[in-house]
């Protein structure tokens, strides 16, 4: 497999949350804002990369029988170091993020890329993989987290160089001043409207891509 079709596939065609549908739980839960996605997102994709670089670098070592259960243990030990580097270093994030830290663990992505890829490949691509799935489950937290942030209260990445640190600052965005919020985006049942809508659109620009690209290649003439 490239690195293009690595890079597609977890930013866009195999996507968590738009295509496998995976990791609602904590998508649901933390996105009440783009800045809570974006630090999920980024300890999720710290989790996914050196998950995937130990697994593939000692799977010649990891027999079949238990490969599962070791699978666990080496996601388990890096979820507890994210969590205490957050909670040593990003304390107001840890605070917010809360128990859906821990729940990195039972994340069905982590140790879905761990099995199918990680166990199978060179250490390069699986590190790869593991960063776009990252990413693509970064963009998928932070772009719910913004459109219910903007539609609940008008801001975009507020608080973020408390909850991120001061580096992040330049994010916080005022979208509409004096915008009193519609309070449904930003409780439960908004996260799962804008989740809907979100895949719905997926879908659909998935269509229409795919037939503008078969549209395209009927066009091009036969080669003898």
């Amino acid at each position: 497999m490239t690195y293009s079709r690595i890079t597609k596939d977890g930013l866009w065609d195999n996507n968590v949350v738009f295509a496998q549908m995976l990791a609602l739980c904590p998508t649901l839960a933390v996105t009440g804002s783009a800045t809570n996605g974006l630090g999920m997102g980024l300890a999720t994709t710290a989790v996914l990369v050196v998950s995937n670089v130990l697994i593939s670098a000692l799977r010649q070592f990891i027999s079949a029988e238990v490969r599962i259960p070791v699978y666990v243990v080496f996601i388990a030990t890096l979820v507890t170091l994210v969590d205490m580097v957050l909670n040593a270093f990003a304390h107001d994030l840890y605070k917010v993020l809360g128990l859906f830290i821990a729940l990195i663990v039972v994340n069905c992505a982590i140790l879905g890329r761990a099995e199918s890829f990680a166990a199978k490949n060179a250490v390069l691509p699986s590190a790869v993989d593991g960063l776009m799935m990252g990413l693509g489950f970064t963009f998928a937290l932070v772009l719910i987290g913004g459109v219910r942030e903007a539609m609940g209260s008008g801001t975009l990445f507020a608080q973020a160089h408390l909850l991120l640190g001061e580096s992040f600052a330049f994010l916080e965005t005022t979208l509409i001043p004096n915008y009193k919020g519609y309070l449904l985006m930003i409780l439960p049942p908004g996260g799962f409207l804008v989740v809907g809508f979100l895949l719905a659109g997926k879908r659909v620009l998935d269509r229409q891509l795919a037939a503008r690209a078969e549209a395209a290649s009927a066009a091009m003439p036969a080669t003898i």
